[in-house]
């Protein structure tokens, strides 16, 4: 959601922060600025809109300094406009503050403060903190006057401080909001994420809740919130910045729909050795334990939300283990029932989702063990988690996933068959055989690709409908799920994804000459079922865009638009179908001039509940 920079160093401050914002675009915003510290004195500039815009304003001016912060706003408290935009400031101008995260109780410290003569200029949260420190900054260093201010503060914060009373130093800290620190030679970065950061340095510190750092151009102190002072020592970060360039695509979501086949093969290559055993190097639970295990709870949001449904089916089938599959946000404020040996698996891209972190705090405060799948090492999650499957997708920066979907999929399909395997339920030989049949699919997804006109004719066509309907049955209804969020996340249609077999249940309701219906297809166990529902459909006069196998001639008869999938074993469709359900959004919303890489309202990473 929103972002933070910050830097100190000899590097050109209003570039730095400029490319750190731009850098940090794709997780969603709806305003920008930045503070500079020059010669002792502090200057600040906001602008709603797209980073360009500030950009703009910035053209005409001669900015010197060594020290500045810098925020991408996505809306919470207050409508999107410069008042409201980040920094904010205190009420004597000489503090600025960007911050991350809700604080709960800012209306009661609002009045608190104004009680004792402070005006607000915005509606925001995050004033009540720049005036906070103000009102607490009488003696002492800024530090000190940031450390007492927080700890009024009920709430998620990522916040980063500059003042003219100490012009050398940026004051940050952190509570439940992510926040990274970048160390380099003779200068330090801080952002809420790393992305923002490689351009200057591979080397980064995670704080984590609780932790304050003061960072000059010599020094970096770190200490817990009236606490002592601690060491920690950088993690080098592999990902090269190059990677977050759209190499000749349109779009980097486009770009990350093309990196698939790249991402299957590299996951394949990292888990499945070469006698085809499956190796998982950072599940940190014994064998003995996992053998034993009562119940997955998969506890995820959105596209990962998904993937855990489709995991379900797999789970079931292959390892006979019982699985629940939670929506982060439900099951944090549900009374769930242990029943022994639970494991809760917690799926997060960003390995930040708000909502996720917490339900993996909830169940370890009840002694759960935690499995995380997430895709950005050193996240939250993954620091917290007592062991990891990592979905090795790269870099993501579209915010409507993809890659990190297949990625996902992927290393869940293997870890059934590892669980399978260790439980007896499934022989070597039955396992051999899944790892076989996978390690197609790379070549599988090429092939998906180069249908790309199909669906972009198929786009063509249907781009001026109002909404659309997806169905599938079994281990497909969550992949109808998946479409409709794609198509709603990046064109702003309508869309809704429904089991076939609810169809007369209400939904059919719907359907007339006008309705689009995506039918996922493939020859599966329900594959009749799903001929019946399509029959349904077109009785009715629904539009029916097809998902089907190769060879299916019988299925095309009833399809006014038919894309086909290769033939492959039942619970690996869903990867295959992903491709053309992306590529139909993609084209949809392009078709619509919709900003693809950064849908209106969304986020990439939820960071705040």
């Amino acid at each position: 959601m929103c972002g933070i920079v910050g830097y100190v160093g000899d590097k050109n401050i209003e570039s730095i922060l400029l490319v750190g914002l731009e850098r940090l675009s794709y997780r969603g915003y709806d305003s920008s600025g930045i503070a500079i510290i020059t010669n002792g004195e502090l200057s600040y500039w906001k602008k709603t809109g797209k980073i360009r815009e500030l950009e703009k304003m910035l053209q005409t001016l001669t900015i010197k300094g060594t020290l500045g912060i810098g925020h991408t706003r996505w809306a919470t408290h207050g409508e999107p406009n410069e008042l409201n935009a980040h920094p904010q400031m205190s009420q004597n101008k000489k503090i600025a503050v960007v911050h991350n995260g809700i604080i709960e109780n800012y209306l009661h410290l609002k009045e608190e403060l104004k009680e004792r003569g402070f005006f607000f200029a915005s509606e925001t949260d995050t004033e009540v903190i720049a005036h906070l420190i103000e009102s607490n900054l009488t003696s002492g260093t800024l530090e000190e006057a940031v450390e007492v201010s927080i700890q009024r503060l009920t709430g998620a914060f990522a916040i980063a401080v500059i003042g003219e009373s100490d012009p050398e130093k940026i004051v940050v800290a952190r509570k439940g909001s992510p926040l990274i620190i970048g160390v380099g030679k003779k200068e330090y970065m801080v952002s809420s994420d790393v992305n923002s950061i490689l351009p200057i340095t591979k080397e980064i510190i995670h704080l984590e809740d609780g932790e304050l750092a003061i960072l000059t151009k010599k020094s970096l102190q770190i200490k817990k919130i009236h606490g002592p002072f601690i060491t920690k020592k950088p993690q080098h970060i592999r990902w090269d910045a190059i990677t977050q360039e759209k190499n000749g695509y349109d779009t980097f979501m486009l770009k990350e729909i093309f990196e698939q086949p790249t991402v299957a093969r590299h996951i394949l290559s990292k888990i499945i050795q070469p006698d085809l055993s499956l190796s998982f190097k950072h599940i940190n639970l014994s064998k003995s334990h996992l053998k034993t295990v009562n119940r997955f709870i998969i506890q995820a949001c959105g596209t990962s939300w998904h993937a855990g449904l489709i995991t379900k089916y797999l789970m079931e089938k292959y390892a006979r283990i019982l699985t629940e599959v939670d929506i982060s946000s439900e099951f944090r404020y549900r009374h769930s029932i242990s029943q022994g040996n639970d494991i809760v698996l917690a799926m997060s891209q960003s390995g930040e989702t708000a909502d996720t972190l917490a339900c993996l705090r909830e169940a370890k405060s009840k002694f759960l063990k935690v499995l995380s799948l997430v895709n950005v090492k050193g996240s939250s999650i993954d620091r917290e988690s007592d062991g990891v499957l990592y979905s090795y997708a790269g870099p993501e920066i579209g915010v409507a996933s993809t890659k990190n979907f297949i990625a996902q999929l992927i290393n869940l399909y293997l870890f059934t068959l590892y669980m399978a395997q260790i439980r007896g339920t499934l022989s070597k030989e039955e396992v051999d055989a899944s790892i076989q049949e996978i390690k197609k699919i790379p070549d599988y997804i090429d092939r998906m690709l180069a249908q790309k006109e199909t669906l972009k004719r198929i786009a063509d066509k249907y781009y001026k409908s109002q909404e659309f309907l997806f169905i599938g049955r079994g281990v497909n209804y969550p992949s109808a799920l998946e479409g409709a969020l794609k198509l709603k996340e990046i064109s702003y249609i309508h869309a809704t994804g429904y089991p076939a077999g609810e169809l007369k249940h209400g939904p059919i309701s719907l359907v007339d000459a006008s309705l689009p219906v995506v039918c996922i297809a493939p020859k599966t166990a329900t594959y009749e079922k799903m001929l019946s529902n399509i029959q349904e459909v077109r009785s009715r006069k629904g539009k029916t865009i097809v998902i089907a196998t190769e060879g299916d001639a019988e299925i095309a008869q009833q399809a006014d638009e038919i894309v086909y999938i290769p033939k492959i074993s039942e619970d690996l469709t869903p990867i295959l179908v992903a491709i053309p359900l992306q590529l139909l959004a993609y084209f949809i919303a392009q078709n619509l001039q919709c900003d693809v890489d950064q849908p209106r309202n969304l986020a990439k990473s939820v960071t705040v509940e």
